[in-house]
């Protein structure tokens, strides 16, 4: 956004191959705050080849897994010495409270010391078949190349859900956020530069799906694609996936209900129901996967906690995430807004 190249590519930090870049608007003002590359469909097979290169020519894959452990601590350690500067990078971005950010700045830091711990304990082992002819030996291998997707509602923890894993078990990879929140997760792959990161295993890539997406998912270069995301273009990688035999693991869209039934009573319990019902729906503005987007309660009560509900929600402070006062930001994007009307209306 400074004018520095925004794409990674083996080695290489690069512009996009024809020049293209994408205005970022923040959600609280409605103003451009930053400029960035926007990928080719061209730059995305380079990603992809070059993370093709990384793994089968690459020392990554055969890295002992006590170095690839020390790596994944190592960012943690940066991540934890940027957290304010991530934190402010990811309200700009999405809109979210400064005070949700940082949260979710201390959950990446959590994702990878989980697995730098976890890979340090994952060792082969012998499996008794009940014949003392057979040897049948557990054998723990990375996958290969992966593709990994990740949405703008939570853009650094969901790409650090799938970044940590896969060089946690020796794969190279490609990484995409979305092209509306992409910020936070150039600064994270700069940073994991910094921790040293080998060029090829971690490339990134930012743009529309229209313009990278048959690159990255319709490709016989590419072992395993994460997508977290709509239920359309999850399908859709599916059926591409399924033609290179690719696998897929899909976080797709759901609906999700909170249950209130009248033993709850009246008091504290009533209350912290109310507040846990008002937490699931409007947490980050209601953008939240698990988001609980349907309240259902028994009959005998259903008026007065709807009523409360209300109530309560008429008090919620929305502002600018940068805002003490603000207990919610904006949505994250026009299109986004214009959507929830529809859905209003």
């Amino acid at each position: 956004m400074d004018g520095a190249p925004d794409l990674l590519i083996g080695a290489q930090w690069r512009h996009a191959a024809d020049g293209g870049v994408r205005e970022l608007i923040n959600p609280a003002t409605g103003k451009v705050f930053a400029t960035v590359d926007e990928a080719t469909h061209d730059d995305a097979l380079a990603a992809v080849a070059a993370a093709r290169a990384a793994f089968d020519a690459g020392d990554w894959p055969a890295t002992p897994v006590a170095e690839r452990a020390a790596l994944l601590d190592r960012i943690a350690d940066l991540l934890a010495r940027d957290k304010e500067s991530l934190a402010a990078v990811e309200t700009a971005d999405t809109g979210k409270t400064l005070v949700e950010s940082r949260i979710d700045i201390d959950d990446v830091i959590s994702v990878f010391r989980y697995y730098a711990k976890l890979v340090a304990t994952q060792s082969d082992r012998l499996v008794d078949v009940g014949d003392p002819a057979v040897i049948s030996r557990v054998v723990h291998e990375p996958i290969g190349v992966c593709v990994l997707i990740a949405p703008w509602n939570y853009p650094l923890l969901q790409i650090s859900w799938k970044i940590a894993p896969a060089l946690a078990a020796g794969c190279t990879m490609v990484a995409k956020p979305s092209e509306v929140t992409p910020l936070s997760t150039i600064a994270f792959v700069r940073l994991a530069q910094e921790a040293g990161v080998p060029p090829g295993v971690l490339n990134l890539i930012q743009g529309s799906g229209a313009a990278v997406g048959a690159a990255l998912t319709d490709n016989p270069d590419v072992d395993f694609i994460s997508f977290t995301g709509g239920l359309s273009t999850g399908q859709n990688i599916a059926r591409s996936a399924a033609a290179h035999v690719s696998k897929v693991a899909l976080e797709l869209g759901g609906k999700n209900p909170h249950i209130v039934f009248a033993d709850i009573g009246t008091g504290d319990a009533w209350d912290a129901a109310v507040d846990q019902v008002l937490t699931g729906v409007f947490l980050h503005s209601g953008q939240v996967c698990s988001s609980g987007t349907r309240v259902i309660l028994e009959e005998s009560i259903a008026d007065d906690f709807v009523a409360q509900l209300a109530e309560r929600a008429e008090k919620i402070r929305m502002g600018e995430g940068t805002d003490a006062r603000s207990e919610t930001g904006p949505l994250v994007s026009q299109q986004q807004l214009d959507k929830m009307e529809a859905f209003v209306a």
